[in-house]
């Protein structure tokens, strides 16, 4: 069963760093694209950043130059590292991507990571 499974969440105070990874586990063929986005509370999900399969990215212009996004191909895992984090950057965090499967290729959403920055 092919799955998405975020971690590094938690709580960290304003000006703090964290690191998020997913994983994309089972019969992967190949990663088209990966994209971190996020929801706070009371808001809609909203786009955070993304990597294409040729290592390209691109970032909201509200995490720009504070969230860097990487991946790991051999094992199949996209990280985010987030510095200087803002109250503003609460929200939990979801993992999709793009993945060549059997029969084609889907899309995938991870269960969600909560990140808390305290004020």
């Amino acid at each position: 069963q092919v799955q998405l499974v975020e971690s590094g969440g938690g709580l960290v105070q304003a000006g703090g760093s964290l690191r998020l990874s997913c994983a994309a586990s089972g019969r992967i063929f190949s990663i088209n694209r990966m994209v971190w986005y996020r929801q706070a509370p009371g808001k809609q999900r909203e786009f955070v950043a993304r990597i294409t399969s040729g290592g390209s990215t691109n970032y909201a212009d509200s995490v720009k130059g504070r969230f860097t996004m990487s991946g790991d191909n051999a094992k199949n895992t996209v990280y985010l590292q987030m510095n200087s984090l803002k109250p503003e950057d609460t929200a939990v965090y979801y993992c999709n991507a793009d993945l060549h499967v059997t029969g084609g290729i889907s899309n995938y959403w991870g269960q969600g990571t909560q990140v808390t920055v305290s004020s």
